[in-house]
């Protein structure tokens, strides 16, 4: 089995192939679900460019700050009832030309330049303290400055009623703006929430809950520079990105990120030398793997048995000197508490083991 990159080395170069350019339409998103039965709407060879327009479908928080004609023209034409059984508008899916099932997609995220200068944070009735507030929901816009990479509140207002339809347009130019925040910036960190292949399962599989596909992951070091492999589950992978973000925490307590639409630039590269025990993130400084549970025990139990297999099959440590390594030198955290299948990462510096490779 190959490593995924040498410990202390940095990734080899892929010379990139074709440049693709994924546009959101009516035809190439699919709001609210991964299916294998879906066509692809876009093919690529190992190692093209695929400059794919990610839509958060919290546009309608702010339609006249985050609607253009591409995101009303979606909200416009995707009936609600083919927006289910998940909220996330998911561009693709894209096939990957020789992928087969337990290949893995090392997908490498280059850029991530969002739409607008808006964004909005929901305080929702599936966030962690909804009935410490009263069970009452809040939205709070975001306005982003592209010169300073900062985010500040613009306003917020109390939603009326329960917000449960994906897409929900809210009128806010007459609603109660209330002012929200003031003084205070928020780190600007463009991420996508949500990406992944497709499930070997017959029918629609929410966008909500993370898996071992990927999914809804919510970790925002998902960002440009870093590298998410996907194990595939079916012929050509069926690769797609949604929920994108601006901004984000580890919990994601309220129940969303900034949410704002993004323009990805992304590299995918098949690889067969890989098996991966789930999906996998590599920045620049970190390798990190996740484990998913309903129960926050379980999943803290399978992130750290998922990080156990890759420092031993893939940086090549015992089990004894792993366990070790990990207690001494691996964070913890989690990364969200509000997608029903909550999530914990743990996070291995990468160049810790450079003075292992020299002693070789």
């Amino acid at each position: 089995m190959a490593f995924i990159c040498e410990p202390g080395q940095v990734r080899p170069d892929v010379a990139p192939g074709a440049l693709h350019h994924l546009k959101a339409t009516p035809k190439t998103v699919h709001w609210g679900y991964f299916d294998a039965a879906l066509a692809p709407a876009l093919t690529v060879k190992s190692g093209d460019l695929i400059q794919a327009e990610a839509i958060t479908h919290h546009a309608g928080d702010a339609p006249e700050l985050m609607f253009d004609d591409t995101v009303e023209t979606l909200f416009r034409e995707i009936p609600e009832a083919d927006r289910n059984p998940g909220v996330h508008i998911m561009t693709g899916p894209i096939y990957v030309e020789g992928a087969k099932p337990g290949d893995v997609l090392e997908v490498r995220y280059l850029s991530m330049t969002p739409r607008c200068a808006y964004g909005s944070n929901l305080a929702a009735n599936w966030g962690y303290l909804y009935k410490e507030f009263g069970e009452t929901e809040r939205v709070t816009i975001y306005q982003l400055d592209a010169n300073t990479n900062y985010a500040q509140a613009l306003y917020a207002y109390d939603f009326p009623g329960k917000y449960l339809v994906p897409g929900t347009i809210t009128h806010c130019p007459v609603c109660d703006r209330q002012p929200a925040l003031a003084g205070v910036r928020v780190p600007a960190r463009p991420h996508l929430g949500t990406a992944g292949v497709a499930l070997d399962v017959m029918g629609r599989i929410s966008t909500i809950p993370p898996g071992a596909h990927g999914g809804n992951i919510d970790n925002w070091r998902i960002g440009a520079g870093a590298t998410m492999y996907y194990t595939v589950q079916v012929d050509g992978g069926l690769f797609s990105i949604g929920d994108p973000h601006v901004s984000q925490g580890d919990g994601e307590l309220s129940g969303t990120a900034i949410e704002a639409s993004l323009n990805v630039l992304m590299q995918i590269v098949l690889r067969k030398d890989l098996a991966i025990p789930a999906p996998l993130l590599e920045t620049p400084n970190h390798w990190v793997v996740h484990g998913f549970n309903e129960d926050l025990n379980v999943a803290m139990r399978d992130a750290s048995l998922a990080m156990l297999t890759l420092l031993t099959d893939h940086v090549g440590l015992t089990r004894p000197d792993a366990y070790s390594l990990m207690s001494v030198a691996a964070d913890f955290a989690v990364t969200q508490v509000v997608d029903g299948r909550q999530g914990v990462h743990v996070r291995t510096p990468r160049d810790i083991f450079a003075s292992a490779k020299a002693a070789e």
